[in-house]
């Protein structure tokens, strides 16, 4: 059977209830005190906006980079709220043509933070508006065509751009050179995790041990965003086994029912992963191959099965095809003598 992968627990692409849950409840933090993780991002730019406020000066243009689900979104309106501005959000795939990036940069105040995500898939066309508008504070348009076209020079308020993409080399260098400040996420450690889940349950009135909560933290394959969704769905099985309360024990069995295992694999990572040893002996195999074999896009694979699986080290990506590690092997109790001595040379 096909899987939905927007529904997917462990996705860290963002789906319809993430949105519902940051809007019914505040877990998105508000100020970079109360912001869990990426410190080294966190004491940047707390410098960065402390010297233009000092200055009296609109912050920079911000560029956020690193996979998904990680609080680029978040950061973007601690920014805004730090700076004490107003945020207008919107991303790459919604401006589709000049007149859609003007109509937003004119309706900016000064000083405002103006967010795009997917910053990497704006149209050529809109990149090519931005540039002035970034650099110069100003924009030009154009309207009608051949005698009656009219160039109109619009000024606009200094603002802050922040963008923010999963892939920062699909920007082009000139747009990527003229964000002032580079901010790169990284993945969370379990315990940075684990605080977020505890704070997380708190403002959602759950009770939660600290064990459950490392527990919880150490499937959540270094994601916040994960971390919050396990936590909600974990949240339902403790209603019924214990009282609403997360204790060790509810939140193992909720986690097996979830079929999340100890490493953050779903059973369509497993199904993958089986399917590379099964039908190709543990690889390689070429992307469109196994992605036919397991009845997803080519595109899916690649963007929201491989990478966990390339971190922890269970895939590899080589000129001829994926691989599976012997680490792989290990944790999914298969032997590992199916693999050839050709693959095995690999690793």
């Amino acid at each position: 059977m096909d899987f939905d992968f927007e529904n997917r627990l462990t996705s860290a692409e963002e789906i319809p209830e993430d949105l519902e849950l940051d809007n019914d409840n505040p877990l998105r933090p508000k100020t970079l005190s109360d912001y869990i993780g990426q410190e080294k991002v966190k004491e940047n730019l707390s410098v960065f906006m402390q010297a233009a406020k000092i200055r009296q000066e609109t912050l920079d243009h911000v560029l956020l980079y690193g996979p998904p689900g990680l609080g680029k979104t978040t950061l973007s309106g601690i920014i805004a709220n730090e700076m004490g501005v107003n945020i207008r959000i919107t991303s790459g795939p919604a401006i589709e043509k000049p007149g859609d990036l003007a109509a937003l940069l004119t309706n900016l105040n000064q000083g405002d933070v103006l967010f795009v995500d997917e910053i990497h898939r704006l149209p050529r066309t809109v990149e090519e508006i931005l540039y002035p508008a970034m650099e110069d504070f100003s924009i030009d348009i154009v309207t009608g065509k051949g005698q009656m076209a009219a160039s109109y020079h619009l000024p606009l308020p200094r603002f802050t751009l922040v963008g923010a993409t999963t892939r920062a080399g699909q920007l082009s260098a000139p747009l990527r050179d003229r964000f002032g400040v580079v901010l790169r996420l990284e993945m969370y450690t379990t315990d940075e995790l684990a605080k977020i889940i505890t704070r997380s349950a708190k403002i959602l009135n759950i009770d939660i041990t600290p064990d459950a909560a490392l527990e919880v933290a150490s499937r959540s394959r270094g994601t916040p965003r994960i971390a919050n969704r396990l936590l909600k769905r974990i949240r339902d099985f403790a209603e019924i086994l214990s009282a609403g309360s997360i204790t060790i024990e509810t939140a193992k069995i909720a986690l097996k029912k979830l079929e999340v295992d100890e490493l953050g694999l779903d059973s369509n990572d497993r199904r993958m992963l089986e399917a590379i040893i099964k039908f190709y002996n543990g690889g390689p195999v070429g992307l469109e191959t196994l992605a036919a074999a397991i009845g997803e896009e080519a595109v899916t694979v690649e963007d929201v099965y491989e990478p966990y699986l390339m971190q922890i080290g269970f895939l590899s990506r080589t000129p001829r095809g994926r691989i599976v590690s012997p680490r792989a092997y290990e944790h999914l109790g298969i032997p590992f003598e199916g693999l050839s001595d050709q693959t095995k040379l690999n690793f």
